[in-house]
């Protein structure tokens, strides 16, 4: 490898490719193994790669267009802005760009050497070229420039004068180092470009050599990207024939000063050795053996006492083991260790055509001796201490650095006799022992892909390495609240991809399963989505190269790079496939009972119970007789996390396997032995005598142990009248006051242990715990404790229906209870919710007939009250800390009464009758027209299920025909309620339909004086259109504004309605609404509205509520007759309201409104009354503000407010 790039993350196979091929493509392998262009074109399609450089005319144009827009910063911004994004899309395919660069360097460099060129233009000119070479990389993109003799001291020139503290300009300063660096390598003596130094008396000048020199020394201490550019320079310059005579050592020896002197704790310091250390990575890499091998012992005894491994600058570190490894280099003879493991052809095309004609080829560089034998040569001393450093540098905890050592450990060992290398092997292995971190383990990793990759891990290994392999792929190591080792497991799969390059399918034959196996359950099992696609990945090379992994094109095919991103997917549907074949079956199983269900992650846990559960039907005698005894042992031991992954797989294995003797109508008894039985029904008294339903560890085991409960009842375990049955029926009690995620869990074992246990024959309960649970948890639904209300009201409505026979009455009114919203009880909302739900879903189980007894099924006799107790849940706009917790209970009613009409009106639609359906849809479309997007959502989608309802089909819908017109069944499903845009317009239209109309604009006006901007602006918008399409029918206007009146009304001084119901008053004045009342001398609206107005705002004491208020006065103003004179006192007594916050709005909104209507107020006194407004300081005392306001008065011709004196009882 020329140069090192640190991958991202770790060095997975999803992003570290070799050199030499690209990864092999899916569609290039076939089914008979051999390659096809079809696929290969399908791959290239499907990961959407660019043809070509398609915007070549755009930069053409933007290049030619630089002189003319460089000056003005919008354009020059705008053009540098549009050029990186062009560019940016080659980032992975820079080659594209390979046919083009020269004509953009040529375009640029123009522009660049124009003497007539501005500053400006010239460092605009060197930003283009400093983006080409970023996206083509600088190694290829500096190679065009232009190195002619005549260039070396333009380019000098040009660099001396920029000032390298700069910050807007280093792309200049860094490509000038870049072309400075190529104009280096002109084949002549630089002294000959000296001239005569001396030639003109009395100047001085500096031969060119050292300039250069001093230029690099520089800029390898600035802090920015030209250092980089400066170690470039280095590495040509000092090589040169001519520099290395004179000046190399004097160089070195200034490095090495550097950095001797340098401290890694400043800015300055870590910046200067960054450079230093830069130039001499380079020099060794570039430099000649013979000319560096004398400096190498100096400058490793110098890095050594610097100890720049304890440095905790990571890039520091990376450097210093660069340049250790370009030193171990050195001191080795460049030649390729004859030992090495020749593969052969790497082609995949041949390797999958399974040619033998290829042949072997060897890496074989022409220049490395390979020809002398390994007994000549001595290996020097120091190279021991060059590979310490590097294999302390696999331990680094920063991966860039484990990276730089791994590829320097392939590099050196390459050079080492068989003996020393595979010591070196050997001190690789020993990263992974358990006394090491989970970076030893990343950077062995990393070593061992490098090895193998170099033909530098012997066969003979592999049995050493592969179990340590397999290891890496599941390392988990759990510190804290989280785990480290996803770095790990994705080098693991490296290491995978990287052996299936570098071995014979023969040498790898004997570990096939075991290495097929792994990468396939890392691939579906594990928790980091990068690691399965590394692992899908690897397994892909696998199986294209080496051609001997079981299934391999079927598999990939399931879980291939992109399936394998669904974690859900992955666990229950790709695993469930790749089980199907034997040979990953019990690995599979294994693999999760050992590693994922006693894993750190619930959810991983979770998923994997699930996962045995679909796996149990490929191997149910494994699960029986192996898988369970085992997960047994586990149920009842010390680990919390093992404890509760035990519990759950064995519920889920138990439910698997009872379905599976179903098929054969065998009991589940025969397929798991009397142990096992006897051990699933021993786990709750177990964890029960240890007390282990305590405390934080009780609340996974509690949720785990129902779970057990229930999937045992339905698996139908023989425990009829055991004693076992009394303690999980206490379990599911006790767990019914605790949190949600507990009590659900309990519910749903509640519903099956009923169902399976406590009835005597079919359809009939045991009377004795029918009579004992249904009053207990009635008891319980008058519980002081919310949590204890909600579980008992749940656990109600899970009951069976024999549970429910001739208890339902009871049921109905204690639940109906509970819904009630008494003063005292406001803070139950979340018992009010779930008491909601659980009287829909008794209705629902307890059926319904029109004429039965209202014990036992939904009749005429209980179904009023049941609507009634719903309907009155959707009024419930509770609010605490936590906002509009009512809600929730609006919610639950909006689906109950979704589930009992439905329920009613398929068995006895004769019980609904026209004023409950009235009711209830009005209720929904109110719902549907306010604020909060999920629940309006929720309202309309229900809305319209009643509605398009044909299943049964729900009488007495009011204005049906015209509610399908303006919803019509195919539009309904693509209406996006929960968007403002889309449904205010649909919804808006209900204020057409005089029945809808009031409940439509109660719920309009919170919207449309809501503070959500969006949910305002298409709110108010829908509801304007309503009422422009009415302007001129007066009777449809008078029904409006008597609808808003009585709103008002109805909701005075309740400020969740009123307040922004003024704000919407407002806007419809501002907006002319009411033009049509206008004109009619004390209009009733007017009047009505005013008095309302004044009753709302008597002593409040909201800001907001005030403002709105003055607002609708003034827009009042227009309205003819004695009600103007009223308004005005009332403005005039809000000029000395007692905040001055609003004296100040008012005589703001009155300044405007005289302004606006003319007819207010006499000519004469109009500029006097403006005066007064504008210039009085409405915010000072009282005393001097009312005689202003009292003045005021007399002008407009009103009563001045007298001040009320308190009495004394107040």
């Amino acid at each position: 490898m020329s140069g090192e790039t640190a991958p991202a993350t770790s060095a997975g196979p999803s992003d570290l490719l070799s050199e030499q091929e690209p990864m092999a493509l899916a569609g290039e392998v076939d089914v008979n193994g051999c390659g096809g262009d079809e696929g290969e074109a399908d791959a290239i399609a499907n990961a959407s790669l660019l043809a070509g450089f398609s915007e070549s005319a755009e930069i053409k144009a933007l290049l030619a267009s630089l002189p003319d827009l460089h000056e003005d910063i919008v354009s020059r911004e705008t053009g540098t802005e549009r050029f990186l994004v062009i560019m940016d899309r080659y980032q992975e395919q820079p080659h594209l760009l390979d046919s083009h660069l020269e004509w953009m360097l040529n375009m640029l460099l123009k522009l660049i050497r124009d003497e007539k060129s501005p500053p400006l233009l010239v460092h605009l000119g060197f930003k283009f070229l400093y983006i080409i070479s970023k996206v083509r990389g600088y190694k290829t993109f500096m190679q065009l420039f232009p190195h002619e003799v005549a260039d070396v001291q333009p380019v000098l020139d040009l660099l001396c004068r920029q000032d390298p503290k700069d910050t807007e300009t280093w792309e200049t300063r860094y490509m000038l180092l870049l072309w400075l660096s190529m104009t280096c390598l002109i084949p002549f003596d630089l002294s000959r470009l000296d001239g005569h130094l001396n030639s003109e008396p009395g100047l001085n000048r500096e031969p060119i050599m050292d300039r250069i020199l001093a230029v690099a020394k520089t800029y390898l201490r600035v802090s920015d990207k030209s250092r980089d550019a400066a170690s470039v320079l280095v590495s040509k310059f000092v090589t040169r024939p001519d520099v290395k005579q004179k000046r190399l050592g004097d160089f070195l020896d200034w490095t090495l000063t550097t950095i001797s002197q340098a401290s890694d704790l400043t800015m300055e310091g870590t910046v200067t050795l960054d450079g230093a250390l830069q130039s001499l990575a380079q020099l060794f890499k570039h430099g000649k053996r013979e000319d560096f091998l004398q400096y190498a012992p100096t400058v490793l005894q110098c890095l050594d006492q610097k100890k720049i491994a304890e440095s905790s600058q990571a890039m520091l570190r990376k450097l210093g083991v660069k340049v250790v490894q370009r030193l171990g280099l050195t001191f080795l003879k460049p030649r390729l260790a004859k030992w090495r493991y020749q593969r052969g052809s790497r082609s995949l095309a041949v390797n999958l055509a399974q040619s033998t004609a290829a042949g072997k080829v060897l890496d074989a560089k022409p220049e490395l001796e390979s020809g002398s034998p390994e007994e000549d040569y001595d290996i020097p001393e120091e190279v021991e201490n060059v590979i310490e450093q590097l294999l302390g540098g696999l331990k680094d905890k920063e991966t860039i650095v484990r990276w730089s050592a791994a590829k320097g450990i392939g590099r050196v060992t390459g050079r080492l006799p068989k003996e020393l290398a595979d010591d070196v092997v050997g001190s690789v292995l020993d990263c992974f022992s358990f006394q090491e971190t989970d970076n030893a383990w990343h950077g062995g990793c990393l070593a061992l892909a490098e090895l193998g990759r170099r033909g530098l891990l012997l066969p003979s290994r592999l049995s050493d390495v592969v179990p340590v392999i397999l290891k890496a792929l599941t390392y988990d190591e759990k510190r804290g609240a989280c785990s480290l080792g996803s770095n790990v497991r994705d080098a693991a799969c490296y290491v995978c991809w990287a052996f299936a390059r570098a071995y014979d399918p023969s040498e790898l034959k004997p570990y096939v399963n075991q290495i097929a196996s792994a990468l396939v359950i890392t691939a579906i099992f594990d928790r980091n989505v990068t690691c399965r696609k590394a692992a899908s990945a690897a397994f892909q090379e696998n199986v294209g190269r080496q051609g001997t992994f079981p299934h391999g094109i079927d598999i990939l095919t399931a879980a291939d790079y992109f399936a394998v991103g669904n974690l859900n997917n992955c666990y229950l549907t790709i695993s469930v496939y790749i089980a199907g074949f034997e040979e990953y079956t019990k690995p599979m199983i294994d693999h999760l009972v050992a590693r994922k269900i006693n894993h750190w992650d619930g959810v991983i846990r979770d998923l994997a119970t699930k996962a045995l559960h679909n796996l149990t039907p490929q191997a149910p005698d494994y699960m029986a007789n192996t898988v369970v005894p085992q997960l047994l042992s586990m149920a009842t031991g010390m680990d919390l996390h093992g404890r509760h992954g035990a519990i759950l797989a064995c519920a889920e294995i138990t439910h698997a396997l009872y379905k599976v003797g179903a098929e054969s109508n065998r009991p589940v008894t025969d397929l798991l032995s009397s142990d096992s039985i006897q051990g699933l029904k021993g786990i709750h008294q177990k964890l029960s005598d240890r007390k282990q339903y305590r405390g934080f560890g009780g609340e996974l085991m509690r949720p785990a142990v129902c779970a057990l409960i229930e999937k045992l009842s339905l698996s139908k375990m023989p425990f009829k009248e055991d004693p076992v049955i009394s303690g999980w029926q206490s379990l599911i009690d006790d767990s019914l006051s605790a949190k949600q995620s507990i009590q659900e869990a309990a519910v749903s074992a509640l519903a099956a242990l009923c169902e399976e246990y406590y009835q005597l024959q079919p359809g009939v309960a045991d009377p004795h715990m029918q009579e004992q649970l249904v009053s207990q948890y009635l008891a319980a639904l008058r519980s002081p404790e919310v949590l204890t209300r909600c579980g008992c009201a749940l656990a109600l409505g899970s009951l069976p229906r024999f549970m429910i026979h001739s208890k339902l009455q009871q049921i109905l009114d204690s639940l109906q209870e509970a819904c009630r919203m008494t003063q005292k009880e406001e803070g139950f909302t979340e018992a009010r919710r779930d008491a909601a739900t659980a009287m829909a879903r008794v209705c629902v189980t307890a059926g319904v007939c029109a004429q039965g007894s209202p014990d036992s099924v939904v009749c005429e006799k209980n179904v009023a009250a049941v609507y009634e107790a719903l309907l009155d849940c959707m009024n419930d706009y509770i609010t605490d800390s936590r906002g509009d917790v009512g809600a929730w209970v609006r919610a639950a009613a909006i689906t109950g009464l979704l589930d009992v009409t439905l329920q009613v009106a398929g068995s006895a639609p004769e019980l609904l009758s026209p004023a409950i359906c009235q009711r209830m849809m009005c209720c929904l479309a109110q719902q549907a027209a306010e604020k909060i997007d999920r629940y309006r959502a929720h309202a309309g989608s229900v809305f319209l299920q009643l509605l398009h309802s044909t299943q049964p089909v729900v009488p007495h819908i009011p204005h049906r025909e015209e509610l399908l017109s303006i919803f019509p069944p195919d539009t309904a499903a693509s209406l996006n309620w929960n968007a403002a845009s889309q449904a205010f317009p649909h919804i808006s239209q209900l204020l057409r339909l005089p029945v809808y109309q009031y409940h439509t604009l109660l719920g309009l006006a919170v919207s449309v004086g809501g503070l959500t901007e969006t949910t305002v602006r298409y709110s108010s918008h829908s509801l304007f259109e309503h009422l422009k399409s009415i302007q001129q029918d007066s009777a449809a206007l008078q029904q409006f504004g008597d609808a808003l009146l009585c709103i008002f009304r109805d909701n005075l001084r309740n400020d969740r309605v009123s307040v922004p119901f003024l704000k919407m008053l407002d806007q419809m004045l501002a907006n002319s609404c009411f033009e049509l009342f206008v004109s009619v001398e004390n209009h009733p609206f007017c009047v009505e509205l005013l008095s309302l107005c004044k009753e709302e705002i008597k002593k409040s004491k909201d800001i907001q509520k005030l403002r709105s208020c003055i607002a609708v006065y003034c827009g009042l103003i227009p309205f003819q007759g004695d009600v103007r004179k009223k308004i005005l006192v009332q403005l005039m007594m809000l000029l000395c309201h007692p905040f001055p916050v609003i004296r100040k709005a008012t005589a703001s909104q009155v300044y405007e409104m005289l302004l606006t209507y003319d007819d207010v107020i006499d000519a004469a006194v109009l500029d006097d009354v403006m005066n007064v407004l504008s210039d009085t300081n409405w915010e000072s005392d009282l005393t001097t503000v009312r005689s202003h306001r009292n003045q005021l008065c007399d002008w407009l011709g009103v009563p001045r407010p007298t001040v009320l004196a308190k009495s004394p009882a107040q």
